[in-house]
């Protein structure tokens, strides 16, 4: 069974037993988060979202991805500004899809 669901302002293409990352959760590691906003279900799809469909899945861990390096500058101005950005993370593993 596929499905794809909504979470911060992304949208993820899943089946049972994948391995996703999204965007940092409030839950706890080991605790199980339910994610209601599902756009499509094995040939299903609902406007805009489907009713009574949840995806369930279980938090493994919490980080932050590789440091990216945002560099600014205006020529001719003298104008120079680096900056680093670690973006954090939620590893989440997909259980159970209910339509």
């Amino acid at each position: 069974m596929k499905a794809i669901f909504v979470t911060g302002g992304k949208q993820y293409y899943v089946s049972e037993g994948d391995v996703i990352y999204v965007e940092k959760l409030p839950n706890e590691s080991g605790s199980e988060v339910e994610f209601t906003d599902v756009l499509f279900v094995d040939g299903k799809s609902g406007n805009p979202t489907v009713n009574g469909a949840k995806v369930i899945g279980t938090v493994e861990k919490h980080g932050k991805k590789k440091k990216i390096i945002v560099f600014k500058y205006r020529p001719k101005k003298k104008y120079r500004k680096t900056q680093g950005h670690r973006q954090p993370y939620t590893k989440v593993t997909i259980k159970k899809i209910v339509k």
